[in-house]
């Protein structure tokens, strides 16, 4: 029997891909992601033998590692097809230390787009796995290991047992909590807002105060806004200076990783992980009936703008058959990634320019179909011609005082041609009444509104993104697990799309910032990604890198655990008593929030909660234990309050602790809809009917649409009603 090549991938959907191009020569197995890891019972680093890791088969993969070897055993030859990354390279690397084969004949083939092309190809020329990626993905799993496994012990001496620290989620957090303090410290200043309704003739437009006697227009008091509004109703209103320029609106570049996060978050509403996990289906590929499975966009972990010239020629066949040779650049443009781009090679772009999104629709989910419109929107949009518009800017002249009027005509759509049927489009239009300098207008109505300045607003999981590459802290491939992990530790939650810190976090963040400000320090993290970077590139070495980091962070810890008092941090004063002893009671911080406990602790155990307010909290409520029939308190854990049995440890019954939004159900008329939460303390709103209704929504419900009796729930600013899109901007 003929021996046949074997093929291994980290996926199954990819390898369903794959095998389909390859044919009868090959087989193609799946190894299910990483193998081999750091076990996670101890550092398994020997600091004292140059850093050296110990890796173990991880359980979930014994079973599949047994099936590799098999299968390798049957074959004549092996080509290792994991992702072009650091990442799939390790994957590879790993796979080859389980089949006992050596680096240097190893078979790596490499391609950013799983279409049979891209895999002939790399079948034709393969590779050996690349040992500078190895060390640089390496020295990165070493340094956060030893940051993670050196640091949160420390952590748990301090502050509180459970806790822990990252290189990477460190630094997140402590931009969070930055901005949360500046948002505390901000000052609010009044200001208002001044607008006039004009006309000329049946034409009506409106301007806005912009010059007090060629000074810019500063209104910080009602007062001064009437004085303002009297002096506008007696003054004669002339057009002044009216200037018309063209302006050409280019395309922006075609998506790369932190990019495609920002937009589909600002778009749909997608984390940074469902982004993410969305797109790995969209490339390792899709069931198309008849087609089989078909990779639809090339590799999504990338911070290159680069497009292939072949995709680039193809797009360009696509725009002039489409819509024409006017929106066809004389040349395509070209877009500079800047910094170092790495990873992979090229920009997130459809495998296929000619499948449109309309034209896959059937075999995508929503999510699936929304994310591949926008990657082919974008990719199309970036080789077109800019567009035009022609914006008109008026100076209008009333006393004192110069308000200003513009408007915008759209000459030429060139690419937002692509967004045409969009509810929001790319470029929009405002309209002027034709005015010619010194005609007198007349005033129809005068505006004024009281304002006060806003603080910064807090991070989204899109702007945290875009704030931590532009200070490059991170890479493309770690932008998702560092915003899943801060938000799984508690240190960070989602409060409809903001990332707001926690008592926890932030105490955790001042620790590390006094006490360990390298670890935190923004410059410092991006040094590293760029050392990091170097390593891949063949520049450095890794452990020289690792030794230098770790002599004085040793050192460090050291010292720390002699100097740094545990009762600074985390406890306060308090006037209570201990009800059980009578001792003064004092302020701590728990994992989960700030609680009163003894201070005869550990002769005595006695703790009260606190709620938001620093006010003892009632445990005693009216339920009784299902189990036994004793009273039910509240208690608090992980992931909020629960109910308990009083009888504990005798009965150990809990229920969930039910807040109630007071909004009934519309679906099933009964039921009430409660604030529950997720197993990962996510809430989300759902049906008390529960499970003969399994009505829920993730946003706050906060009353009955008035237009068609749907759930209002507040988001995008406004209460927004889930079924019609009703918005009351009356409450904001």
């Amino acid at each position: 029997m003929k021996k046949k090549s074997l093929v291994i991938v980290e996926s199954p959907a990819k390898a369903k891909t794959i095998a389909k191009f390859l044919g009868s020569d090959f087989i193609v197995k799946s190894s299910y992601g990483h193998i081999r890891d750091l076990p996670s019972s101890k550092l398994n680093i020997d600091v004292e033998h140059n850093f050296k890791p110990t890796y173990q088969i991880l359980p979930k993969s014994v079973k599949i590692v047994s099936e590799l070897k098999e299968a390798y055993k049957k074959s004549k030859d092996l080509y290792i097809a994991t992702d072009e990354d650091r990442e799939g390279e390790a994957i590879g690397w790993h796979i080859l230390h389980v089949l006992d084969l050596p680096v240097g004949k190893s078979k790596r083939i490499a391609f950013h787009e799983i279409t049979e092309k891209a895999i002939l190809k790399a079948i034709e020329s393969p590779r050996q796995i690349n040992v500078d990626l190895i060390d640089a993905w390496q020295a990165r799993r070493i340094l956060d290991r030893l940051v993670g496994y050196k640091l949160s012990p420390l952590l748990w001496q301090k502050i509180t047992q459970g806790l822990s620290a990252g290189r990477v989620q460190s630094v997140a957090v402590r931009l969070i909590v930055e901005r949360e303090e500046e948002i505390r410290k901000f000052k609010p200043e009044e200001f208002w807002e001044i607008a006039v309704d004009l006309a000329k003739g049946k034409d009506k437009f409106r301007a806005e105060l912009a010059k007090i006697k060629d000074k810019k227009a500063v209104v910080k008091s009602g007062a001064e806004a009437g004085k303002i509004e009297k002096a506008v109703k007696k003054a004669k209103i002339t057009v002044g200076d009216i200037v018309v320029r063209e302006r050409k609106n280019s395309p922006t570049p075609p998506f790369k990783t932190s990019t495609l996060q920002q937009a589909a978050a600002n778009k749909f509403g997608f984390t940074v992980k469902k982004t993410m996990r969305t797109a790995q289906t969209l490339y390792e590929g899709v069931d198309m009936g008849n087609k089989g499975h078909v990779g639809l966009i090339t590799y999504m972990r990338t911070d290159s703008l680069h497009l292939a010239d072949e995709a680039v020629k193809d797009l360009r066949d696509l725009i002039k058959q489409e819509f024409g040779e006017k929106y066809l650049p004389a040349k395509p443009n070209f877009y500079r990634s800047g910094g170092r781009a790495q990873e992979a090679h090229e920009a997130i772009r459809p495998t296929h320019i000619n499948l449109a999104p309309a034209d896959i629709k059937e075999y995508l989910n929503n999510d699936q179909f929304r994310l591949y419109k926008l990657i082919w929107q974008k990719t199309l949009a970036c080789q077109m011609t800019p567009a035009i518009t022609e914006h008109t800017q008026v100076k209008i002249g009333v006393g004192d005082y110069e308000f200003s009027a513009s408007g915008t005509v759209i000459k030429f759509d060139g690419y937002a041609r692509v967004y045409a049927h969009e509810k929001n489009p790319v470029l929009q239009e405002k309209s002027l009444p034709k005015l010619t300098s010194n005609e007198v207008l007349t005033l129809k109505k005068f505006h004024q509104e009281q304002k006060f300045t806003e603080p910064p607003s807090r991070y989204t999981e899109a702007s945290l993104v875009k704030e931590m590459e532009r200070l490059g802290i991170g890479r493309p491939s770690t932008y998702a697990s560092t915003i899943s992990t801060i938000q799984d530790r508690g240190y960070v939650v989602k409060e409809e799309r903001s990332l707001v810190p926690q008592e926890i976090g932030e105490l955790v963040n001042k620790f590390l910032v006094q006490h360990f400000p390298n670890i935190v320090d923004y410059e410092f993290t991006a040094q590293m990604e760029d050392t990091l970077d170097d390593i891949a590139e063949g520049k450095k070495e890794w452990r020289p890198v690792i030794k230098k980091f770790y002599g004085p962070f040793a050192k460090e810890i050291k010292e720390k655990e002699k100097t740094v008092d545990k009762k600074e941090l985390t406890e306060e004063p308090s006037d209570e008593k201990c009800p059980e002893c009578g001792a003064p009671m004092v302020i701590k911080l728990g994992r989960f929030g700030k609680f009163l406990a003894c201070s005869k602790y550990p002769d005595c155990k006695k703790t009260l909660p606190l709620n938001e307010n620093g006010e003892i909290e009632k445990q005693e409520t009216n339920e009784k234990c299902s189990k036994c029939g004793k009273p039910m308190i509240i208690k608090h854990g992980r992931f909020g309050k629960f109910l308990a049995c009083s009888g504990y440890p005798e009965c150990r019954n809990t229920e969930p602790f039910v807040i109630s939004t007071g909004v009934k159900c519309p679906k099933c008329g009964q039921g009430e809809l409660l604030e529950k939460k997720t197993r990962k303390g996510k809430p989300f709103y759902g049906c008390s009917n529960y499970p003969k209704c399994k009505n829920a929504f993730w946003s706050k419900p906060v009353g009955i649409c008035p237009t068609c009796q749907g759930v209002m729930t507040f988001k995008k600013d406004y209460p927004t009603c889930e079924n019609c899109g009703f918005q009351d901007k009356a409450i904001k």
